[in-house]
């Protein structure tokens, strides 16, 4: 579609994130001195123009549109200083002119995620090489997705734009844009080619788009629509055509230069629609950076910036000089010395690749290949951190205070100041140790839990991913009283906080929401019941509940002991917290007595696994003991003991785990002397196979080690077993030995070489060196070997 002769408002295209695009529009905006701006964007976001355009407000930001109600969608549009969008409002506030957004309100777009795309989702800016302004992003988006959604929903095959990127010469797209648009000098000659773009480019892309991507195709054909419907009421309010501007993506301009097939009310009415919310936040670089997978962004937001301010400074020219010198600098900051000499040297240089490929100025791709040649002696391993420093940058926009605040912002900044915490709204790090316990020395309540209401948001803070306070450990081990937290302030944080937003009003009800939803998608007993550890840090009691009923449904047909364990371990530190969390944890009693029994009852059964396996059995059966230990009023420790000692008794079992449940036993006085050594001498006796009578002599070792050094019988059996061995057989159990010893304390080791070289008539260094040396390859390859050996069969 071709600019035609009916053709009467002046259409300014432009390419998203353009700098070049921004300096040409404020000089033909001079120029031409408008009276209406019209730009693409949500026409619902033209209440945020005046936040945007504040003074305080420090770009990069981003108008973010949410709906209301289930499934959540979401659209945003950034900005960074030198968007021409931005530069636009910007003109017409300091002008005088009437300005506004003219593209399909918020509500319409997200609607049509549901009815158009719902699996792509239209959140995503999908053809960042046509030259889109204003189109809307994912607010999280997937790095590596970008590229295949590019492909499959852009406005135009992505080998068109390569052939053309080809054909000119250019490594890429991006280097062909800047060479050819970002450095015309011209704003005449900019508007011109653009036009002339847009009508060439929109010739070669519509019957294939039409073809292979037919919603996109509608889809964009319905944004035109809508935007000539905006241009024609605004000529209807009485500007004067000759003085309206409509600043749009390059790939609409040539559509919107005839206004004369616009909307009408009945076609807008059919539309669907969803209630819909809009705020501003602040963004950052990164995000704005195609690194994040921003479809519409470019691959060096704070080069671009540094062009913007050469072009606005009347300089241009300095952008060569401004760009090499700061990758110089930082280079020097790494310890590299590099000369000004070499700075000047790869200005020439690029200079120079510019104008073999007729460019008035040296393009991002020329500026790396010349600091790389120059900067970095050709190799690019040595400024490739500093390129991406200057590339990207680090800059993060904010709004004045109070501007466009969401709900949860203001629930966030209540509880602050309710929580005394104004004072840690800091860049600067902060250490923070919280005392739960009740404060007896205040008269008031909120003053008595202040340390404890403070936990409760930085855990519900973490658990929306929003980082302003990091756990540390505490330094006082089983102190279920004390925290310790980093807190830390940050433009980044507060995008975190404003993207919460989508979660719920509250911090409350988003936090209720997101773990609502880890229920609902829980798999397994461990994983619930850690999300009933993370609700009671939350102080969530209804969640708790919910969290009980998931776990004890998911347990009725759960007999993975390891699992088990970890999900009453869970349970156990979270009764363990008393009434430090002021929450009622007696419903979670008999749930851990109902885990703790299916632990019991199914761990014979489990032993019977392979050595691997056999090592989170161990964990397990830890957790189990410990459990019995620290609550022998609720869970039935008798019951416990009795499968401790029918699990030694096994022959059949994995011998690791038997001897294992032996050294509990033993430790916890179930079992006497007399009998632990008829055990140790059944199990060491000549005639057990290596791997089995070492093998549970390992179990044996984990535990009371103290105790077992002390048995000078223990060790003469060993002695015995070993010598009974033949050759093959005693180098089988050698292995297992040292994997037993290599956990001991060099301390013990010690106590054992002694013991042992006494036994054997040798000094103490040889027998450490027999029985304590690190495993060899073909002994590690024997246990692995060992993984497959079922001991049913034995």
């Amino acid at each position: 579609m071709r600019p035609t002769a009916e053709a009467a408002v002046h259409i300014f295209g432009v390419r998203h994130l353009s700098p070049g695009g921004a300096k040409h529009l404020l000089d033909y905006l001079d120029e031409l001195q408008p009276t209406a701006v019209l730009i693409e964007g949500p026409a619902d976001a033209t209440a945020e123009i005046r936040h945007l355009t504040n003074k305080e407000t420090k770009p990069p930001v981003a108008v973010l549109a949410f709906t209301a109600d289930l499934p959540v969608r979401t659209a945003l549009w950034p900005f960074a200083v030198y968007s021409p969008e931005l530069q636009g409002l910007q003109w017409a506030e300091a002008n005088g002119a009437m300005v506004s957004f003219i593209d399909l309100p918020s509500s319409i777009i997200l609607a049509l995620q549901d009815t158009s795309r719902p699996s792509a989702g239209l959140e995503h800016d999908t053809a960042p090489d046509s030259g889109k302004a204003g189109e809307p992003a994912a607010l999280e988006a997937n790095p590596e997705k970008g590229t295949e959604e590019q492909r499959e929903y852009g406005d135009a095959s992505p080998s068109l734009y390569s052939r053309i990127a080809s054909v000119a010469g250019e490594h890429d797209y991006d280097m062909y844009w800047e060479r050819n648009y970002e450095h015309n000098a011209s704003p005449g000659a900019y508007r011109e080619a653009i036009l002339s773009f847009s009508a060439e480019m929109r010739d070669l892309s519509e019957g294939q788009e039409q073809r292979e991507q037919p919603v996109e195709h509608a889809y964009n054909y319905v944004r035109e629509s809508y935007m000539r419907r905006q241009i024609r009421d605004t000529i209807a309010a009485g500007h004067d055509p000759e003085r309206i501007v409509v600043i749009c993506g390059a790939y609409h301009a040539a559509a919107l230069a005839d206004v004369t097939d616009y909307m009408t009310d009945e076609e807008l009415a059919m539309l669907p629609s969803r209630s819909t919310k809009l705020t501003l936040m602040p963004y950052s670089y990164y995000k704005l950076s195609t690194m994040s997978g921003y479809g519409a962004g470019n691959r060096a937001p704070h080069y671009y910036q540094m062009m913007w301010e050469a072009m606005v400074a009347g300089a241009p020219e300095d952008l060569p000089y401004l760009y090499l010198s700061s990758v110089a600098r930082l280079v020097r900051s790494g310890g590299t010395h590099r000369s000004t000499a070499e700075v000047i040297e790869a200005v020439r240089l690029a200079e120079a690749l510019a104008a073999l490929h007729s460019g008035s100025a040296p393009t991002l791709r020329d500026l790396h290949d010349a600091a790389q040649t120059l900067l970095g002696h050709g190799d690019l391993s040595v400024i490739a951190e500093a390129l991406a420093r200057v590339d990207v940058g680090t800059a993060i926009g904010s709004l004045a205070e109070g501007v466009s605040q969401t709900p949860i912002q203001d629930d966030l900044n209540r509880l602050f100041k309710r929580l005394k915490l104004e004072k840690y709204k800091t860049t600067v790090a902060s250490d923070l140790s919280l005392d739960l316990r009740e404060n007896r020395r205040v008269s008031s309540t909120e003053a008595a839990f202040l340390d404890l209401n403070r936990s409760i948001l930085f855990h519900r803070l973490s658990l929306l991913g929003i980082s302003f306070a990091k756990s540390q450990p505490s330094g006082q081990e089983g102190a279920t009283w004390a925290e310790n937290w980093i807190i830390q302030w940050t433009p980044e944080v507060e995008i975190q906080v404003v993207e919460s937003t989508l979660l719920g009003e509250t911090i409350e009800i988003a936090c209720a929401y997101v773990l609502r939803e880890k229920l609902n998608e829980c798999r397994s007993i461990a994983e619930a019941s850690a999300l009933i550890k993370i609700a009671c840090q939350c102080g969530m009691a209804s969640q708790i509940e919910e969290g009980r009923q998931v776990l004890q449904t998911l347990a009725v047909d759960s007999r993975d002991v390891v699992e088990i364990a970890a999900a009453a371990r869970e349970l156990s530190i979270i009764i363990g917290y008393g009434d430090i969390r002021r929450i009622d944890t007696v419903p979670l009693v008999p749930l851990l007595e109902q885990l703790f029994l299916r632990g019991c009852l199914f761990l014979t059964d489990a032993a019977g696994c392979n050595d691997e396996a056999a090592t989170a059995m161990t964990a397990a059966m830890n957790e189990l003991n410990a459990i019995a230990l620290d609550h022998d009023d609720t869970v039935d420790g008798e019951l416990w003991l009795q499968e401790l000692l029918h699990l030694s008794e096994r022959d059949d079992r994995n011998p690791r785990l038997s001897g294992f449940a032996c050294a509990i036993l033993m430790e916890r006085g179930a079992i006497t002397a007399a009998e632990c050594a008829a055990e140790v001498s059944r199990r060491l006796s000549p005639g057990i196979p290596a791997d089995l009578g070492a093998g549970w002599f390992e179990g044996l070792s984990m535990r009371n080690r103290y105790g077992l050094l002390s048995r000078m019988s223990l060790w003469e059996q060993l002695n015995d077993y070993i010598n009974s061995l033949q050759d093959d057989e005693f180098v089988r159990a050698l292995v297992f030995l040292r994997r037993a010893f290599s956990t001991f304390s060099p301390r013990e080791k010690t106590m054992i070489a002694e013991l042992l070289g006494e036994l054997w008539g040798v000094n103490s260094e040889q027998a450490a060196e027999i029985l304590t040396g690190e495993l060899k390859e073909e002994e590690t390859k024997m246990l692995d070997d060992l993984n497959e050996f079922d001991f049913e069969d034995f």
